[in-house]
This record gives C-alpha cells, sequence and structure tokens, in this order.
C-alpha cells in the first residue's frame, strides 16, 4: 500500500510497484478518481483522524510492502504555527504512518516499510517548524522500528531534496528556488520511486535513510 498513492511523488511510487510486478493498494484522501484510474486496489481515509488509520491496513487486506508516503506541508515558522495546525500536521506526517506501521507489523508478520522524509532533516529550517519537527520524527521513528521489528520487517526512509515545482516555474526558476545543489539538478519523482525500489530489493539494509537530493543535505542551512 503507497498513501498518497494517487499522485504526485506517491503514483510515480506505485506506478515504479506496478512496473515491478507488484498489486498496488492507493490509498487516497480526496483523489478518487486519479487513484482509481492508476489501481482496482483502493482506499480512502483520512490521515488526520487516527480513527480512520486504526482500520486501514485491515481494510488494504493482506500487504507485504507499506509506504508513508502521504503529508502535508506548510510554510509555518514557530511564531506563526498555530495549535491546530501544528495538530493537523503530526497528526498526519508523523501519527499516521507510526500507527499505520505499528497495525502493519501486527497483520504482515514480514515484510518491509518504506518511509517518506525530507533533506531537510540536516538542516534547521525555521520556515516550517512544525514540518521539520514531524519528519526528524519520522527518522527516528524510522531507526526505532527498525530495531523493534527485526528480523521480520525492514524499515528505511528516502529524504528527497525539492521535487515537482509548481507548474508555473520555470524549469531554471525552479532551480533556484530550490537553493543550492551540488549535482546542479533537481531530482524527479522517477529519481525517488527508484530509490524506493532499491531499498525493497536490498534484503539486508535496514534502519537507513536514504537521501535523493543531488547532495543538498550535505549543505545544511541557508539552502
Amino acid at each position: 500500500m503507497v498513501t498518497g498513492g494517487a499522485v504526485r511523488i506517491g503514483r510515480a511510487i506505485t506506478e515504479a510497484l506496478q512496473a515491478a510486478g507488484a498489486e498496488v493498494v492507493v490509498h487516497y484522501r480526496s483523489s478518487k478518481a486519479e487513484a482509481e484510474a492508476l489501481s482496482p486496489f483502493t482506499v480512502q481515509a483520512e490521515l488526520q483522524s487516527l480513527e480512520d488509520c486504526s482500520g486501514l491496513i485491515e481494510r488494504a487486506g493482506k500487504l507485504d510492502i507499506l509506504i508513508n508516503n502521504a503529508s502535508i506541508f506548510t510554510k509555518d515558522s514557530l511564531a506563526d504555527s498555530t495549535p491546530e495546525r501544528v495538530r493537523r500536521e503530526f497528526n498526519v506526517n508523523l501519527f499516521a504512518p507510526m500507527e499505520l506501521t505499528r497495525a502493519f507489523a501486527a497483520q504482515a508478520g514480514q515484510g518491509a516499510v518504506i518511509n517518506l522524509l525530507d533533506r531537510r532533516i540536516r538542516c534547521n529550517d525555521t520556515t516550517c517548524v512544525p514540518y521539520s519537527i514531524t519528519k526528524k520524527g519520522m527518522e527516528e521513528l524510522t531507526k526505532l522500528a527498525a530495531l523493534e521489528y527485526a528480523p521480520d520487517i525492514r524499515v528505511n526512509a528516502v529524504a528527497p531534496g525539492a521535487i515537482l515545482p509548481p507548474s508555473e516555474s520555470s524549469a531554471e526558476s525552479a532551480r533556484e528556488l530550490a537553493g543550492n545543489i551540488p549535482l546542479e539538478e533537481l531530482p524527479t519523482a522517477g529519481d525517488i520511486a527508484e530509490a524506493v525500489l532499491f531499498l525493497l530489493h536490498s534484503e539486508f539494509i535496514t534502519g537507513q535513510v536514504l537521501y535523493v537530493d543531488g547532495g543538498q543535505h550535505l549543505l545544511g542551512n541557508g539552502v
């Protein structure tokens, strides 16, 4: 199952898994048409609701792989954030993946989990404080779950850089908005999907974060 698997990075991951021969359950919140166009197996859930999360794995059926891709992003400094927006981001970006991983491990017995993070976990970006905290929390969840569920379930993560700029942006302006990138190219959704497949195929890797950001995480703050 790929959460948020109908659009953007989630869609690329869904299509890559399907091309590799997997039957993919596509979770969606509101992208019903896109999900049903991708797969005959779809489930709808609002990940802000932990009640919805608790039954999502059971509704999806027997799973071998869980991709925690769905997230929300708000440009909020600490001063500008509100309790409601903070709770919303924590519920979707951290608490839902935690609950889904727990339920997946209880149901699957064996398998693999991939969490989608963000290259910002290696810097301190004060323009999106709640989001950054949730993704840094997901890094720790990845490590802890990898230890708890070994040897039967491997848990890894992919940390993308700037992906899929707004459609109105030119390629060059999008790269400039993304900041300095050592490899001087924006990664694509396909690059993220390839990293997911690599981790799924690598049976002796667990608890790792694979950065797909052109080396941007090496630069720290201010990029």
